[in-house]
């Protein structure tokens, strides 16, 4: 069975994982977004109505429309996520693809900085109802550093939690906007759009309160990320639960405000207003749970954005661990620290939730645009009717354009923080992807047949001392019947090397997300055998395992003989030994570069020191790998005229 037909089927278990996973960001949103519009505005009802107006319609119309209906039907073999739509329309080879994709995945990652910081902050200052003075920040960096502590052991039992614990908050949502909407019923005329439009052109300074408004539909892009986890059918059914309970919510939260009509709420937060006395504390440590869960869903999403980053050679390599057997979860220490220092220091710089919307929801409409880039190239790569695109196109561009114009005022406010963490990201992948390009560029492949013979006398020449009995080769060329020049160097000229059997290995990163297959061609008579693998972008190359896996099944098919060919060995059926030659290149000084070549090239090489080798990175063996250094020559210089005297 594929993996997104097992998520097709619809039951109360698989419904409940999915609120525990999925809605955690958005699902925490009620803590803070009406607080951030009314803001130190004088309570009117032109600002409550057109305020929760805003809300229903943005979840409407971006969050069911765009995401739940549209954008959920651009899974990548049922998985979703910016990368994922990227590798479904990078097929075309249309170049400019690729920035929409980086610009997209550097804004969620660099999300990743405020969301947990934001939700957890405005959870715990809730105890400030019973007590103004308690300090919030030392509680909240406990918390952010306990849950960064414990991604390292995995999530599995923890998760097993995560879709009560939801399940819970999203009634408390429900509960408490009733028990607000039965004291003034009035404020459902907020259904009506026209108190939308009154609050945008009507209000003073209405329309830069899309600003705050935005912030209730943020966690729509996250939805997307992790439709692998649930299957769009379970999303679909359980998003109709959580918009009804999000809506509620904020209703009841508007029909409080409403009665305090000409008061300022500024100090206040709706959300704990709405909460009877007797059930504070029981909310504040439901609330704190949930900010919890989301904060964990937007982790483990941003561990999976920046794996699926790096198969795409979109960054440099880095140390991958999978604590648990559960597919698809991985931990990735250098980022998962980085993060925790990055939201410690959000917390440290902001001190209050408040601060923090200012810095919040910058990123994510920068992201949201880009996934309608890629995803209205999809829907003309698959010959949708013109006039849907063009009306798609038209509507979330105003939508988007609408929010982003909002939200860029937030700049001076702390959005600057969020736009210097995207653009560095954005540099490191593009750079990274740049090089890479550059590089390959310039990267020579020879014919293999030519040096059949050659191979073929060398592994009988008992004068050259045998280097391996199998000797195995990484190699880019993507034909099977060629091989990069530096390879054949190696072998036949660097230091000769002796081997029985010579086995060339390439890698070919898929566009599905789980691929795992190979195929093996014979070259020559037992001499020169190639393997290639095809991976999807999520399946981490353990090129060691992986390559023994195959060997096992050639040698029970009886395809190869893997007994060693020294004679003493042989007898007693002993098998023979595996090197690995790993050939690392680096930029050689006889290059004559343009400007830009030079400083992408220099920078790649600066980012090299924060990745992996590539013997670690293609998880091989140290006993048995040997490192080869090669310079790399660009662009050879013009010869010297010499005058010879």
């Amino acid at each position: 069975m594929r993996r997104h037909d097992a998520h097709s089927k619809i039951t109360f278990a698989s419904l409940l994982i999915t609120v525990g996973i999925i809605y955690g960001d958005i699902g925490t949103s009620p803590l803070y977004v009406f607080k951030a519009i009314v803001g130190k505005n004088i309570i009117t009802a032109d600002l409550i109505l057109g305020g929760l107006s805003c809300i229903i319609w943005t979840l409407t119309l971006q969050t069911t429309l765009k995401y739940v209906v549209l954008t959920l039907r651009a899974d990548n073999k049922g998985e979703g996520g910016i990368f994922s739509l990227y590798a479904l329309v990078r097929k075309t080879k249309v170049k400019w693809l690729v920035f929409p994709a980086i610009i997209g995945g550097a804004a969620l990652i660099a999300d990743g900085l405020i969301t947990p910081s934001i939700s957890v902050s405005s959870a715990i200052e809730g105890l400030r109802i019973l007590n103004e003075d308690i300090p919030t920040i030392p509680i909240v960096i406990a918390i952010i550093f306990a849950l960064f502590f414990i991604q390292q052991f995995g999530t599995a039992f923890v998760g097993k939690f995560f879709g009560p614990v939801m399940l819970i908050w999203f009634s408390m949502l429900a509960i408490l906007g009733l028990k607000e909407i039965f004291v003034d019923a009035s404020v459902l005329k907020a259904f009506n759009p026209y108190y939308a439009y009154n609050l945008l052109v009507n209000y003073p300074n209405g329309f830069w309160l899309l600003g705050a408004v935005f912030l209730c539909t943020t966690g729509a892009e996250a939805l997307y990320s992790d439709l692998g986890h649930c299957g769009k059918a379970n999303i679909r059914v359980s998003w109709g639960l959580v918009k009804t309970c999000l809506i509620l919510n904020y209703l009841g939260q508007g029909a409080w405000l409403l009665t305090h009509t000409g008061s300022s709420a500024e100090g206040f937060n709706p959300f704990f207003e709405i909460m009877p006395r007797w059930f504070l504390i029981p909310g504040i440590i439901i609330a704190s749970l949930a900010a919890i869960v989301a904060s964990q869903a937007l982790i483990s999403g941003s561990f999976t954005l920046i794996n699926e980053a790096i198969r795409l050679n979109f960054g440099p390599k880095l140390k991958i661990v999978y604590p648990t057997e559960m597919r698809g979860q991985v931990y990735i220490p250098t980022v998962n620290w980085i993060l925790c220092a990055g939201c410690c220091g959000v917390v440290f710089l902001f001190k209050e939730s408040s601060a923090m919307e200012g810095a919040y929801g910058l990123s994510i409409i920068l992201a949201m645009m880009m996934t309608t880039t890629l995803l209205v190239y999809l829907l003309y790569l698959k010959r949708y009717h013109v006039s849907f695109i063009v009306f798609i196109t038209v509507l979330f561009s105003i939508i988007e354009i609408s929010f982003l114009i909002a939200n860029i005022v937030k700049i001076v406010h702390g959005g600057w923080f969020t736009l210097i963490i995207a653009g560095t990201l954005f540099f490191t992948m593009f750079v990274w992807y740049e090089a890479r390009k550059i590089r390959n560029r310039f990267v020579e492949f020879v014919k293999v047949d030519p040096y059949n013979s050659m191979l073929e006398d060398l592994s009988r020449d008992q004068s050259i001392h045998k280097y391996a009995t199998n000797l195995i080769y990484l190699t880019s060329a993507n034909k099977k019947d060629e091989i990069e020049t530096k390879v054949m160097y190696s072998i036949l000229q660097k230091q000769p090397k002796r081997a029985d059997v010579y086995w060339f290995v390439h890698v070919d990163v898929m566009d599905e997300p789980f691929t795992l297959q190979y195929h093996v061609d014979e070259l020559c008579n037992d001499k020169i055998i190639r393997v290639d693998f095809r991976l999807g972008f999520r399946i981490d190359p353990r090129i060691n395992l992986m390559f023994r896996q195959v060997v096992e099944e050639l040698v029970s098919n009886k395809e190869v003989d893997i007994v060693s060919r020294y004679s003493s060995l042989k007898e007693k059926n002993i098998v023979g030994d595996f090197r690995f030659v790993v050939i690392e290149k680096y930029l050689s000084r006889e290059n004559d570069l343009s400007f830009y070549d030079k400083f992408v090239l220099n920078f790649y090489e600066l980012l090299k020191l924060f990745s992996l080798p590539e013997d670690k990175a293609y998880g091989l063996d140290t006993s048995s790998v040997t490192i080869e250094k090669v310079p790399l020559i660009v662009k050879p210089p013009g010869k010297y005229k010499f005058q010879r005297v």
